[in-house]
């Protein structure tokens, strides 16, 4: 990104920094086990929206209305008095106060960080760390209901290697100034970490907390313009058992076109938080990001239709913190262990699995699947069913497979039993100069939304491509983005979208959808472009 594109990026939070010895497990929300839970254990997953209150003090409101709309979380824009006037001691009291009236968990950042080496305004994240200092006073005690994001967007493009150690001296600042509170670090490059200096080095920043008690947060604007990348970024912190949340993104950017769907959608497949940015009041060519129109709850705008009522949006998947409905009096039974898997519909790159249900005193709300390779596990899909189809698996490979229920307040269940499954060798040597994965994003009673990654594995590229493949199970898409599917029967062509219609030569595209299903949902088969085989991702 430009410096220009990324200061508009830059209405965002978050930060990191060493460890010592490790500490009496922290009361209040903690990580565990790279999950965020409350101080009765249960999963706490944010659902909510970033509110630049440091520039409208008098929207006091909007705490009240970004709760009536579902959220469970607000991200608070706090300045520490660097670049912009410092909030006082009472104002922070104060907001934390409205945070709990209203039953939202308060994720305070300082904002002053932002393109810290590239905004010659911006302050460092040890400003940011004495800042918190001096309101440990009202602070202290909120631990169940506050979670301190340490500073926003803490390096632009420039000397974004600092961002490590920076990060881990912040930590052990807060920490031995006696702070027990979870804390949030976000990634540098005006926080979207293209550089991947977060995302590689989150083991020994996760390391450098004495409480381990340290929250990442991306922000996903116009480097994630895919679902690939999306997918790919989080997938590293959740198999990595690595506490990572989208702490902003948008519908829209003036860096590029964020793929929204995927982020909600990736981040409710893998039950991690997102909070969206924002609720109103931007400026500077970037207001379609505005949720509402000043700050009128009634009047949403397009991109909060879609962020609190679209699909995997705040109406859908926000849960309210069990320390506003009871604390530790608040659902911690986890659901019994689902039946162990049966496979079926084995192919080279997919296997459908079917269990019997998981039971719960309150009720079930889902499974995962995850896949078992020694002491590692790793989530593959997400199902609200007790079935689910993997996708993206090789040819020819044994792979070992179990399943877990959770019930809404996020308990898990143990793992059932596993099932091991070999996929086949494959239909024959593709002869097509192209490799294509398709995976199940998410899926429910009656339906399901899925991803197409289609990679021009020639040395040319192919322009006004034709994608083929059938569906064994009465699958019908109903709608598409990236392209145009036109399906007869089982049988699935799909024309590409004006900006996917040129595949370089090493370079992919990336469809999404949404389709009708049955009780099964098998993967395709086999995949041609232009009439030519493709072999499997």
């Amino acid at each position: 990104m430009t410096a220009a594109l990324a200061t508009l990026a830059g209405l965002l939070a978050l930060s990191a920094a060493p460890a010592q010895a490790r500490s009496a497990a922290p009361a209040g929300l903690r990580v565990t086990d790279g999950r965020v839970v409350e101080s009765n254990g249960n999963d706490f997953v944010m659902r909510g929206v970033n509110h630049a209150h440091t520039w409208y003090q008098g929207e006091t409101q909007s705490f009240a209305d970004i709760k009536a709309l579902g959220a469970n979380t607000v991200r608070v824009v706090l300045a520490d008095g660097h670049r912009w006037a410092a909030n006082s001691a009472q104002d922070v009291a104060a907001v934390v106060d409205r945070c709990k009236a209203n039953r939202l968990i308060c994720v305070l950042e300082v904002h002053d960080t932002t393109g810290y080496g590239e905004e010659s305004a911006a302050g460092t994240l040890d400003q940011a760390a004495n800042y918190w200092i001096g309101l440990k006073g009202v602070l202290a005690g909120q631990e169940d209901y506050v979670v301190i994001n340490i500073g926003n967007e803490p390096y632009g493009n420039n000397n974004y290697a600092a961002w490590t150690d920076a990060t881990k001296n912040a930590i052990v600042k807060l920490r031995g100034a006696g702070f027990r509170h979870a804390l949030m670090v976000d990634a540098p490059n005006w926080g979207q970490d293209w550089s991947g200096t977060m995302r590689d080095n989150a083991v020994s920043v996760f390391a450098a907390d004495p409480d381990r008690n340290t929250i990442f947060s991306i922000h996903m604007y116009g480097v994630y313009d895919t679902a690939a990348e999306v997918q790919s970024y989080l997938d590293h912190f959740v198999t990595n058992d690595l506490p990572i949340v989208v702490g902003e993104f948008g519908n829209d950017h003036s860096d590029g076109n964020p793929d929204e769907d995927a982020i909600m959608a990736t981040a409710q497949s893998l039950g991690i938080g997102y909070l969206g940015w924002s609720w109103s009041g931007n400026g500077g060519g970037v207001e379609y990001l505005d949720m509402v129109n000043d700050f009128d709850a009634s009047s949403l705008s397009a991109w909060g239709t879609r962020f609190f009522k679209g699909a995997d949006g705040i109406a859908q998947t926000s849960r309210e913190a069990t320390v506003y409905s009871g604390g530790s009096g608040g659902d911690t039974q986890a659901p019994t262990a689902p039946g162990a898997p049966r496979s079926s519909a084995v192919t080279s790159g997919s296997v459908t699995l079917t269990w019997t249900a998981a039971t719960d005193d309150v009720g079930v709300t889902g499974y995962e699947v995850v896949r078992v390779n020694g002491s590692s596990q790793t989530v593959v899909a997400s199902s609200s069913t007790t079935s689910a189809t993997v996708t993206g698996l090789s040819a020819g490979t044994a792979y070992t497979f179990a399943v877990r229920a959770r019930d809404a307040a996020g308990n898990r269940s143990p793992n059932s039993a596993t099932v091991q499954v070999t996929t086949s060798p494959g239909g024959g040597t593709p002869t097509g100069s192209c490799a294509v994965g398709y995976k199940v994003v998410n899926q429910w009673s009656g339906g399901f939304q899925g991803e197409i990654v289609l990679r021009n594995t020639g040395t040319a590229p192919v322009s006004n491509w034709k994608l083929a493949f059938s569906y064994a199970d009465g699958q019908r898409i109903s709608n598409m983005w990236g392209g145009t599917a036109t399906q007869s029967g089982a049988a699935v062509t799909v024309a590409p979208a004006s900006y996917t219609s040129t595949i370089p030569a090493g370079g992919s595209v990336t469809l999404g959808f949404l389709a009708d299903k049955g009780a099964t949902n098998t993967a395709p088969a086999r995949f041609t472009l232009d009439g030519a085989a493709c072999a499997a991702l």
